[in-house]
């Protein structure tokens, strides 16, 4: 999980994984189903763990390796029992904790610095935060928010197992050099 890639169509999906992401997350928020399982068709070939944004119907229907729900989205526990990854979205260490309770598989973490596509969610928690979250919970975290490769390095020396991104997710190549030989601290 080290670079997961949050994208909105196959081009950049591409590019990403060629950089070297080695999870690819298809984001389209408020699409309908149909739109999302339309998008996400060519992405199901591409060599990574594939993850649906949001919607447990596309990801059952795309025969997506997982989904991941923000904190008021429901169907972790259908996902679950689909067998899907559940990645659910955490804030907090008592958020992080609820969402390895309901069974997540990671915990995206953030935002940690701000961010353009998340104006709408608390404030950034730092990396400070981060490191407290990853030192909470036993589940892998992928750290969001404000992320490129003149910070990757520092959510992964805070613990994480990886990072996530979405403007940076064209450039993949340079995060991956930027955490090349660094694992997470735990």
């Amino acid at each position: 999980m080290k670079l997961h890639a949050i994208v909105r169509d196959a081009a950049t999906a591409e590019r990403a994984v060629a950089g070297g992401a080695t999870v690819v997350q298809l984001r389209l928020k408020g699409a309908p189903t149909a739109e999302v399982v339309a998008a996400g068709r060519p992405l199901r070939g591409l060599p990574v763990t594939f993850i649906v944004n949001d919607d447990v119907d596309a990801a059952l229907a795309l025969r997506a390796d997982g989904v991941h729900l923000g904190r008021s989205e429901e169907g972790a526990e259908r996902a679950l029992g689909a067998g899907l990854l559940l990645g659910l979205s955490a804030s907090s260490v008592e958020e992080a904790r609820d969402a390895e309770e309901r069974g997540a598989a990671y915990i995206g973490a953030g935002p940690v610095w701000a961010t353009p596509s998340k104006e709408d969610a608390d404030p950034p928690i730092g990396v400070e935060g981060l490191a407290a979250i990853c030192r909470t919970v036993t589940v892998p975290v992928v750290a969001i928010g404000g992320i490129d490769a003149t910070n990757a390095a520092d959510c992964i020396r805070a613990g994480a197992a990886g990072v996530a991104v979405i403007r940076a997710a064209a450039d993949a190549r340079a995060l991956v050099e930027a955490m090349k030989g660094l694992d997470a601290a735990r």
